[in-house]
């Protein structure tokens, strides 16, 4: 059973900073691109940042220069550090992976169960 779980959210001041992880478990021959995405109360889930298995990271226009995402292929985890939070980075992080199983010739994607980040004062 493949899992990503998230962790690493929390409360922050404004300003501050926090990292996610995502890590990956399971039986996967190989883990493809890894995203977080991130949901606010009464809005849709919206696109963070994308990473290719050794390529560069993607942002959304909202955080690009505060955040910065990576991953480590030897732990099968990505993570999600995060700069300069403002209240209007306050939602549940999720991750999210196209990840080739043991009994999967195409991979298929994962979605982990979201962590919440809240920046207030």
């Amino acid at each position: 059973q493949v899992q990503l779980v998230e962790s690493g959210g929390g409360l922050v001041q404004p300003g501050g900073s926090l990292r996610l992880s995502c890590a990956a478990s399971g039986g996967f021959r190989k883990i493809n691109g890894m995203s977080w995405y991130r949901q606010a109360p009464g809005n849709q889930r919206e696109f963070v940042a994308r990473i290719l298995s050794g390529g560069d990271g993607e942002y959304a226009d909202s955080v690009k220069g505060r955040f910065t995402i990576s991953r480590d292929n030897a732990k099968s985890t990505m993570y999600l550090q995060m700069n300069i939070l403002g209240p209007e980075d306050t939602a549940v992080y999720y991750c999210y992976a196209d990840i080739q199983t043991v009994f999967s010739t195409l991979p298929l994607p994962y979605w982990g169960q979201g962590t919440q980040v809240t920046v207030s004062s």
